[in-house]
């Protein structure tokens, strides 16, 4: 199970923001006028488990999508509204590195947190490709979105796109969203939409595909994502192995020693 987030529909209402707070009982953050944009989250942390970015860009819209966060403005401005979250990656870093478990993989195959289990090491948060998961403040516990959990578990959408007016965050099997999202670039690149692309759907690209993929309309870094992403703890086997042949190395070298004194 996963999520298919279309930006071209994004209105950046932020209910996703909203109804993952109240769902999950997220602590509010004070407001913080960032002085960049209307976007005063910021960015993805343990108190923002949906990020809702404005981007303003100076050009003005190739083609007419009808929706506001594209629509053509006087000045030549456009934006690129996008609901960011967890991407619950198919390899996921931060379960390699998990010492306690409290990272896991659940039977929709979706990454969660046990807040109880957590011991707030902070492994995890920089074996995150995408800079998703934060320990928080007030107790030094890791935290991020859990798609809903408990309602998976009680067989509902998660809360925010239960909420997204314009379903441009979508729910559901990742095989039957990934051909629901390749309908809908064919059909923005039919209307001259000629920069729309899919980001993390691949499922042969450096995470083995995103449980949570986006249709983006403009480069990755645009919106503040990784162009490559990839597991960042894919080398672990080959140093563990360089690290063993070395200390084997060393053990010999000391036993050839000793034995040479005894001579």
């Amino acid at each position: 199970m996963g999520f298919f987030t279309d930006t071209s529909v994004c209105i950046g209402c932020k209910a996703c923001e909203v109804a993952c707070k109240e769902w999950n009982d997220v602590p509010a953050k004070e407001l913080d006028l960032l002085g960049t944009s209307y976007d005063n989250t910021g960015e993805l942390g343990a108190n923002s488990w949906r990020h809702v970015a404005f981007i303003e860009q100076s050009r003005p819209s190739t083609v007419d999508l009808g929706m506001p966060g594209v629509r053509d403005e006087q000045d030549g401005v456009r934006w690129l509204m996008s609901s960011d979250v967890c991407k619950h990656c198919t390899h996921a870093a931060c379960l390699d590195v998990c010492p306690t478990g409290s990272l896991f993989r659940t039977e929709f195959g979706t990454v969660v947190v046990q807040e109880d289990i957590c011991n707030g090491c902070g492994y995890c948060v920089p074996a995150c490709p995408y800079g998703v998961i934060e320990r928080r403040e007030s107790d030094g516990r890791a935290f991020k979105c859990t798609l809903c959990y408990d309602r998976l578990g009680d067989g509902l959408e998660p809360a925010c796109a239960k909420a997204c007016p314009t379903d441009s965050i979508q729910f559901g099997e990742l095989d039957e969203l990934r051909e629901r999202a390749d309908r809908r670039l064919a059909a923005l690149h039919d209307k001259g939409e000629s920069d729309a692309r899919l980001y993390g759907r691949d499922p042969d690209d450096g995470v083995g595909g995103d449980g949570a993929f986006f249709l983006l309309l403009d480069e990755p870094e645009v919106y503040g994502l990784p162009p490559e992403p990839f597991v960042t703890t894919r080398d672990l086997p080959s140093m563990w192995k360089h690290a063993a042949v070395a200390a084997l190395g060393v053990a010999a070298g000391v036993v050839l020693a000793f034995a040479g004194k005894r001579r």
